[in-house]
This record gives structure tokens, sequence and C-alpha cells, in this order.
């Protein structure tokens, strides 16, 4: 190959790289992508202060979601001692909070909830405690973000239970990117590190889903 033939091949290649390069600049497409696993489907849950907190309000912010209860002495405390330092470690990330729903709606009130924030210090801001009606928030818990089997479901509601230790991420666009075990110490490093990751990508307001354009779809 001559070398006149090795500089216009040069030039091309230049011209391809600067072409891509104009292409992604300024998106997210270059970046490592994790996996969109499910929509989070429209929810209006309760939390703390006694204010309605729909998905539309969060939506724009990268989300830890878990499922618990006040009055559970296992797994419980310990999930939420293991959210606290994850929320400690994003507490300058105006896009980041923790979203907590309880199982107990009848023993888990806003006045109890609000109670055990304040024992631990709960900063409403960056992480909300929810509750709701049972159905509602088992439907949550096993249709948006695929905590819990929803095999589980075809009992009657006031024989389900559900007591799961994991934690679902969310990005900003209301899609779980993630589903990790709240109690095992390597899993909840690869949280933190996907929730920097995700907390990178653009969100740029609300999404065509099967053309209607929406925030979050059912």
């Amino acid at each position: 190959m001559s070398k006149k033939l090795w500089i216009y091949v040069g030039f091309f290649v230049l011209l391809l790289a600067v072409f891509y390069l104009a292409l992604f600049w300024g998106t997210d497409l270059w970046r490592k992508k994790l996996p969109v696993m499910n929509d989070v489907k429209e929810f209006a849950f309760v939390n703390q202060l006694g204010d309605t907190i729909t998905n539309q309000q969060v939506t724009g912010k990268v989300q830890v979601v878990e499922f618990f209860f006040t009055t559970c002495t296992g797994i419980c405390p310990k999930m939420n001692t293991n959210m606290k330092d994850i929320v400690k470690n994003f507490v300058a990330e105006e896009d980041f909070m923790v979203l907590s729903h309880t199982v107990d709606p009848d023993k888990d009130s806003v006045t109890r909830l609000k109670h055990y924030a304040d024992s631990m210090k709960i900063d409403p801001t960056k992480w909300m405690l929810l509750t709701g009606t049972k159905v509602k928030l088992y439907e949550a818990a096993r249709k948006s973000y695929l905590l819990d089997d929803q095999k589980n479901g075809l009992d009657p509601i006031a024989d389900q239970f559900i007591h799961t230790q994991l934690f679902a991420l969310v990005d900003k666009s209301g899609r779980v990117r993630g589903i990790y075990d709240g109690l095992d110490k390597k899993e909840l490093v690869k949280l933190n590190d996907d929730i920097a990751l995700i907390l990178k990508e653009r969100y740029d307001g609300p999404r065509f889903v099967n053309g209607i354009f929406q925030n979050n779809p059912n």
C-alpha cells in the first residue's frame, strides 16, 4: 500500500472518529448500562410527614426502594442500618433518595412512621417512609419493584405478609435497574457502585411509552 493511500485511510478513520464523537458527545450512549428490569407503576402513598407522595414527585431522582415494618426485630433493623449508610454516601446528591414502604399499614400509621424516622434521625427530604392500603403496597412490591414473587398474591390479602431483605434500584425515569440483598456486604458494595453509575445518566423529562407521552407507564 502506497504512502498516499495510507494517508487517505488515516484521514478517513479520523473523520469517522470525529463523527462518532460528535454523535455521542453529551449523551449517555457511551456509558456502561444497567439492564432495565421493569417500569414502576403509578402510585400514591403517604409519608412520615403526612404528605401524599406520587411517582411524579420522585421522577427525576434515583431511588433505592425497600419494604419493612416498624415492629420488626429481625432483618428490618439490619436493613435500615445498611440503608442509613447508603444515604450517607449520597447525602450530597440532590437527585437521590430512599423510599421505604411499610408492609404492615394497619400498625404503621403516619404517627408511628414519624416516630420511627425520628428515632433514626432520618431526613425526610432524602428518605421517605411510606404507608397506604395493604393492597396497593403489596402490588407495588410485586408488580413494580419485583421484590416479592407475584404468586404470593394469590392468597386473600389478609393472609399475606411480605418479609423481604431485597432492595430495588430505580432510575430517574422510574425504571427498575437492579435488585440487591440488603444484608449482603458484596451486594451493598455493588448497589453503591450502581447508584453512582445511574446518577450520571441524564434525565430529559417524560418519556414516550407505547406512543403516549407520559412519565411512568402503567
